[in-house]
């Protein structure tokens, strides 16, 4: 099994994440074209109630294998990594089949709280087996992942969003179109727009169980080179305990983050419903339907776009983290200080310009990509701008998370989220009663903000390292030259065309400006440096 570097692999999860979002965007754009406002607060009624349970009892549990897989493949103990991974099928197993029948108990409560009418329970009931086959898959994923391998993970991730594509949207768009005559079969549904939610959940499901079985033919054909010969193999119940002391704090650090669609939940529909709504409201729109399509056009709409550049970096952090496991447990602070600053500035470089150009293309972006859907595009356009600072934060946090969990500081992350949902709460509650969706897009970004520098202080005093802002600093100065050149180039080509035009103009204007600016800025950086050194 051939392995990959830190930016080799990064640049190959980065790759596949970047084609699981466009997939994911393709899945979930025509979807909220599809149901409208309302009928995405139904689907994110069920994601809000599915992402801090999947998150526990997956989200720690790749990054858990893929550090102790790594650390065995470091000293050559090959056997015992056999050991480590039927261990963690086993154990996690049990886990999903847990966090999935929690799932499938709390459906009809957890919609009757959050909607105050339970249409969303078969959409929260349908995503339930999402847990289980996810645990699974994470697993096979983070064996392959602390080989340094990889590809499996990439191609699985691509996998499960091509079938979320083909049967998310076939089937909402088929439920959608029959609506009336299939509520027959749900009497305790008097939405129709929830049974299309439900059905587009299905899809979900789906794609969940396409990656497991994606990865369960990957391992038929993997080497099967006979490896042992160990003097030693750890005990099971050792490895269990590990697997479980990892995984927790990262699980419950993911839960504090999945935490804060369930506050937005909380406070918009909330907030809204007690103090009402300053803004225009759309024709059609009934009153009492105001919380709902304020809440379902933000997680909908806004949080979509804000969520497409931190999902690929977010791949940083699995291809970061088995080098400063490796470098840390070598004691080698010269790599672990290479690996921080690749792994910072890499996502610095992506974050920045994009959250640039997604600020100022705003208005393209969502008539663009939300053509049917007029009145929640106009809703989110500042809210998505707010978003921004925030993006570059999350971007950068997931790299910090990563290396902390790779030096052995696994519940620093879940502390410093616990602060940044503190934030986020109290933000919401104060900014949304007066600025609607911008309130909450505003105390996102101060979120993110908080958790970025108590990540990054936390990070650097526990690894004892330092390195130069210079060239961080380098990467904000051409973000800046590039949304100025965006900017008119979007102007200019906006009075003779329309949006599409104009976008892909702002785009060319500003990524070449960008590209010209770090290569300059780099070029002055190196001469300087000759300089001191003469």
């Amino acid at each position: 099994m051939k392995k990959q570097n830190f930016i080799k692999g990064s640049v190959i999860l980065m790759i596949s994440a970047a084609a699981a979002k466009v997939l994911g965007a393709i899945f979930k754009i025509p979807l909220t074209n599809l149901l409208g406002g309302v009928g995405m607060s139904y689907f994110s009624c069920a994601y809000s109630i599915f992402l801090p349970v999947y998150a526990f009892s997956v989200t720690g549990l790749s990054t858990a294998v893929a550090a102790m897989t790594a650390k065995s493949s470091a000293l050559g103990m090959y056997e015992n990594i056999r050991r480590i991974r039927r261990t963690a099928l086993l154990l996690f197993s049990l886990v999903g089949a847990v966090g999935s029948l929690l799932i499938l108990l709390l459906a009809k409560p957890f919609s009757l709280i959050s909607s105050g009418s339970g249409e969303a329970v078969l959409a929260v009931a349908m995503i339930a087996p999402s847990v289980f086959f996810g645990c699974i898959t994470a697993v096979e994923r983070g064996y392959y992942e602390g080989m340094g391998n990889m590809y499996p993970t990439a191609f699985s991730q691509v996998a499960e969003g091509v079938i979320r594509v083909g049967a998310g949207l076939w089937l909402c768009s088929y439920v959608n179109s029959r609506g009336t005559e299939l509520m027959r079969y749900f009497p305790f549904i008097t939405d129709a727009r929830a049974l299309a939610a439900a059905a587009g959940i299905a899809g979900v499901t789906l794609s969940s169980l396409g990656g497991m079985i994606f990865l369960a033919v990957v391992n038929l054909f993997s080497d099967r080179k006979k490896y042992g010969g160990e003097a030693h193999l750890a005990p099971r119940r050792e490895i269990a305990l590990e697997l479980i002391k990892t995984s927790f704090p990262i699980g419950a650090g993911s839960v504090v983050t999945n935490l804060t669609a369930i506050v937005d939940m909380a406070t918009i529909i909330g907030c809204i419903g007690i103090f009402g709504y300053r803004g225009a409201v759309p024709c059609g729109v009934a009153e009492a339907d105001i919380p709902r399509f304020v809440y379902g056009s933000f997680t909908g709409i806004a949080l979509t776009v804000f969520n497409l550049v931190p999902s690929v970096t977010n791949m940083l952090g699995k291809g970061v983290l088995p080098c400063i496991a490796s470098a840390w447990a070598a004691g080698d602070k010269e790599e672990l200080r290479r690996g921080t600053v690749q792994a910072l500035l890499t996502s610095a470089v992506i974050a920045v310009p994009a959250a640039v150009g997604i600020g100022i293309l705003s208005p393209q972006i969502l008539h663009i990509l939300f053509a049917r859907q007029t009145d929640e595009a106009e809703l989110c356009i500042s809210a998505l701008r707010w978003l921004m600072p925030g993006m570059v934060c999350l971007c950068m946090s997931f790299s910090v998370f990563a290396m902390l969990q790779g030096i052995g500081r696994s519940a620093s992350p879940l502390k410093i989220m616990l602060v940044g949902t503190a934030v986020k709460t109290v933000g919401n509650i104060i900014f949304v009663p007066f600025m609607g969706a911008d309130g909450a897009a505003v105390s996102t970004s101060m979120c993110y903000a908080v958790i970025l520098g108590l990540s990054l202080f936390t990070y650097f005093k526990a690894a004892e390292i330092e390195i130069s802002p210079a060239p961080f600093f380098a990467v904000v100065y051409a973000g800046v030259l590039c949304g100025a050149a965006a900017y008119l180039g979007a102007d200019i080509c906006s009075r003779a065309a329309g949006d599409i035009s104009a976008a892909i103009a702002a785009v060319i204007c500003g990524g070449i400006v960008y590209v010209l600016s770090l290569y300059l800025l780099s070029v002055k950086v190196k001469r300087q440096k000759k300089t001191a050194c003469i």
